[in-house]
């Protein structure tokens, strides 16, 4: 979605051809997105990438140099605003920008084609001629007004591709697009990356209208999938969309697989909500312990997550939760508490995962003074969080991985609940896929190494 998002902008800004290659989604090695780089013969190259597959950037970027010497390598995604600078090392890239990357990326590109050079892009990472990575001071500043964006550039992919495969949300082969209707979240949660800073900024009710409406009629959905980090945090702009969808008499299907802040919801925006055709949720529990919510700087009110997931699941959503074990700190008592609140919770399904500390995040701060001897050694080379092996808590690793089984073994193995899954679920047909994942969640190891 960045890069759809910064493809639109870039088209409204320069007289440009633009490819757009999804490693993941075509299985396309390092050596062929290298050839198709060079066939394209790409005078700027923007790469994106996540933690887990940064490892390839190095090798990627020397190719890219080798085959297109005078090319422009920029980087960009969570990846740089993780390990900013530091992401530059070992690659031939030119530069490489964190958080949001519109303006940066435009500024860059303008300043390299003019002879100005990169210094005086506000923010930028760069190397100078000697391979000495520069971090320039400042920072660009974000866009205020999001409307002012072009809808993310669809045209440059092939979205049916996308409905043969899972999307964000645990619901596989369906007809929708992604959207990101707001950037920023003002809360402070410890192990989160600040991509798009702490202040909120919304697209209007209007606009996230007149795109649904674009994307009906240029791909026959009707299934939207928000990704925003905290959709409903702006009461007025939640309800006047509801009513919008209404007004505009859209029968649309609307799935939330992350950005709900749970313990801030009111009845009457859950009610507008399902009215409007919410039929799956996630709902982030993280940790069921009072005392790691507000160590974490989440401070999550869980009676009122309770409540909330209770009341979405009464009007008939899939409730999917989230919960981290491996917190700094954390005691085999308060691992307890988490799977307690989790079980009695009304969620249908539910994700555990190992916490990881990432550079540049609060919670990697803690760590190194907690665990230091943790993140000496440790790689992010494939990392995920449901595989993730490391270890930050109080407890030992065998007890760490007892509860994540523990958790989700007392959590599934409910007859009730797992009626209310057939019940509930927006494609029951299609559950047998997931079972060989709930099998590797029962049977989680200690992988750590010895």
């Amino acid at each position: 979605m960045g890069v759809m998002y910064l493809a639109a902008y870039l088209r409204s800004r320069f007289d440009t051809d633009i490819r757009i290659v999804n490693q993941r989604l075509d299985n396309c090695s390092n050596e062929d997105l290298v050839r198709q780089v060079a066939d394209f013969e790409a005078d700027v190259v923007g790469l994106g990438a996540l933690t887990p597959a940064a490892y390839g950037l190095a090798f990627i970027t020397q190719a890219i140099r080798q085959r297109l010497p005078k090319a422009l390598i920029v980087l960009g995604g969570p990846h740089i605003s993780a390990f900013q600078a530091k992401a530059l090392e070992g690659t031939m890239a030119d530069a490489a920008v964190q958080g949001e990357g519109e303006l940066a990326f435009e500024a860059i590109i303008n300043a390299h084609f003019e002879g100005g050079g990169l210094a005086d892009v506000p923010g930028a990472f760069w190397q100078d001629k000697g391979g000495e990575v520069v971090t320039n001071p400042g920072m660009v500043p974000h866009i205020e007004d999001l409307d002012s964006l072009p809808f993310p550039a669809y045209d440059l992919i092939d979205l049916s591709a996308y409905w043969r495969r899972q999307s964000l949300a645990a619901i596989p082969r369906r007809r929708y697009v992604s959207i990101f209707s707001s950037r920023g979240c003002p809360y402070g949660c410890a192990y989160c990356h600040n991509v798009f800073g702490k202040r909120f900024r919304p697209h209007s009710a209007q606009r996230i209208i007149e795109e649904i409406l674009y994307y009906r009629r240029q791909y026959g959905i009707n299934d939207i999938e928000f990704i925003d980090d905290v959709f409903n945090l702006d009461r007025k702009r939640l309800l006047e969309f509801c009513e919008l969808i209404h007004r505009h008499n859209l029968r649309i299907k609307i799935v939330l697989p992350s950005g709900v802040r749970t313990d801030i919801l009111k009845e009457d925006e859950i009610d507008a909500l399902v009215s409007a055709g919410l039929n799956f949720s996630c709902f982030a529990l993280e940790s069921g312990s009072p005392r790691i919510q507000k160590l974490i700087g989440k401070n999550l009110n869980i009676p009122n997550f309770l409540k909330n997931v209770e009341l979405a699941t009464a009007r008939g959503v899939h409730a999917n939760g989230f919960a981290m074990f491996g917190f700094p700190t954390e005691t085999e008592t308060e691992m307890q508490q988490t799977v307690d609140v989790l079980c009695r919770s009304r969620l249908h399904t539910l994700s555990c995962f190992t916490v990881i500390p990432y550079p540049n995040t609060p919670l990697y701060r803690t760590a190194m003074e907690t665990h230091p001897e943790q993140l000496a050694g440790l790689r992010y080379d494939g990392l995920g969080f449901i595989n993730g092996t490391i270890n930050l808590s109080d407890v030992p690793d065998d007890i760490l991985f007892a509860y994540q089984r523990k958790a989700n073994r007392r959590f599934y193995i409910n007859p009730i609940r797992l009626l209310r899954i057939l019940k509930d679920h927006p494609q029951p047909h299609l559950l047998p896929l997931y079972i060989p994942h709930v099998l590797q969640r029962f049977t989680k190891r200690d992988l750590l190494p010895s």
